[in-house]
């Protein structure tokens, strides 16, 4: 979440925010709002607690005055009168006992409405981010051209008709024992992809990467921190017994490495990477792309993630852009880079560029890989700091797809696909398949 601190000072920035978001604005005063009941309720509570521990030492003290004159055997008007101060201090302790147990909780609730409204509002996006919903982005580089399948002298086929074609895809056998929109990959295809994520292991290992074994099964305060169940939970497969959710990206596991601890970044950021099969529900997608493997329920991805401090983010964030345009400038695609617009961002995102691999059937660019600078959004939930001169200040965190099966898979048969139903193998690829075509019958 964005700091209430910063939100105090700049309302109007993240008022502009919101807009920009298409969300409401109207969440800022709310907060705001929120926000003071909380702190009035905690500064009268911190003084009528002061006055509770005074008074108690006030009922002691008479309390004591009283029983050492009877122990004396002072007189009875003398007695009554102590024992009537005794019994005043002790009814006023109750009162102010009961407004202190008031007060916390009336400061317990605010603080509980503050949370609450302070999770629905989204990163503060960075300056230059294009306004409005997903069709809005900016388009900043476009590389490669579309290919001539006119002159090659043959018409395109989809990637269904090209894999089905290899046999390296069972549908069929996927919806058997799963559901529509599962798959077998088979043969050739299965190694393509296992190839396409250790090229992508090996490219982030050497930029000095570490790699990273994730769970992929996270508990609720990971999912939370991350910022993945805020607006879109009913995207998420939940396990409800154990109250644990599979993730649909490593991103999740890695935001939750270093959760409540200390870095130490004067060596500069941490960065990570890990592989994972990832799981999303694709609510609200039926009847898009129903057919092939473009949007399905299951899938593998590499993912980078870095800590670092907030002034070297944005320059880590186009580090990581360019990892990502060097995984497909190997795979030999057209594709393109788009500033994604601000209501298309994701409430952990301040700014996001995706690249977009050229799909020849379907003649358009469609989503490959994204990278996104959370700045210190997932970090402050999740108590990720760093102590720096005698201060301990929030990270801030960031992440990028390098690698991701099967819509990777994709475009690259369709883009090197022949007229025989053959597929060229890109030459960073073939070290690790051992062959420069796929071809039917291929194992």
């Amino acid at each position: 979440m964005i700091d209430i601190k910063w939100l105090r000072d700049h309302p109007d920035a993240v008022r502009a925010s919101q807009v920009a978001r298409g969300e409401d604005a109207g969440l800022v005063d709310a907060i705001l709002d929120a926000d003071k009941r909380r702190r009035e309720s905690l500064a009268e509570f911190e003084q009528r607690r002061a006055e509770q521990k005074a008074t108690s030492r006030d009922v002691g003290a008479a309390m004591g005055q009283f029983q050492a004159a009877k122990k004396a055997g002072e007189p009875a008007d003398v007695l009554a009168r102590l024992e009537g101060t005794a019994n005043a201090a002790r009814r006023f302790a109750g009162e102010l006992s009961d407004r202190v147990k008031s007060l916390e909780a009336q400061a317990a609730e605010a603080d509980t409405q503050l949370g609450a409204l302070m999770r629905r509002v989204g990163n503060v996006i960075i300056d230059g981010v294009p306004a409005g919903g997903e069709d809005d982005f900016v388009v900043l580089e476009t590389r490669g051209t579309p290919r001539d399948f006119a002159a090659d002298g043959f018409a395109p086929r989809d990637h269904l008709e090209i894999l089905e074609g290899l046999g390296a895809v069972d549908m069929a056998r996927g919806v058997k024992v799963a559901e529509s929109r599962f798959y077998y990959l088979v043969g050739q295809g299965a190694r393509l992809e296992s190839a396409l994520m250790n090229l992508a292991l090996a490219t982030a290992y050497d930029n000095g990467f570490t790699q990273l074994a994730v769970p992929t099964l996270v508990n609720r305060p990971t999912m939370a921190g991350a910022g993945f169940i805020d607006a879109h939970e009913e995207e998420v497969y939940h396990l409800d017994a154990d109250d644990l959710f599979l993730t649909g990206t490593s991103e999740v596991a890695l935001a939750g490495f270093h959760a409540d601890e200390i870095l130490d970044l004067s060596g500069g950021p941490k960065r990570y990477c890990a592989q994972s099969t990832c799981y999303r529900r694709e609510a609200g997608s039926y009847g898009k792309d129903t057919r092939g493997i473009i949007r399905v329920h299951q899938f593998q991805k590499v993912e980078m993630f870095v800590y670092c401090r907030p002034e070297d983010a944005e320059a880590e964030h186009a580090r990581l852009l360019g990892f990502e345009k060097a995984m497909l400038d190997l795979m030999e695609v057209p594709y393109r880079v788009i500033d994604v617009a601000a209501g298309d961002l994701g409430g952990p995102a301040a700014r996001k560029f995706d690249c977009e691999a050229w799909v020849p059937t379907q003649e358009k660019y469609r989503e490959v890989t994204s990278t996104s600078n959370c700045t210190t959004f997932q970090a402050r939930r999740l108590g990720t700091r760093e102590k720096r001169d005698g201060r301990t200040e929030i990270v801030a965190t960031l992440n990028g797809t390098l690698a991701t099966s099967p819509r990777w898979l994709v475009a690259l048969v369709e883009n090197h696909q022949n007229a025989d139903g053959s597929v060229t193998v890109p030459a960073a690829l073939q070290p690790y398949l051992g062959v420069e075509k796929l071809v039917a019958g291929g194992r």
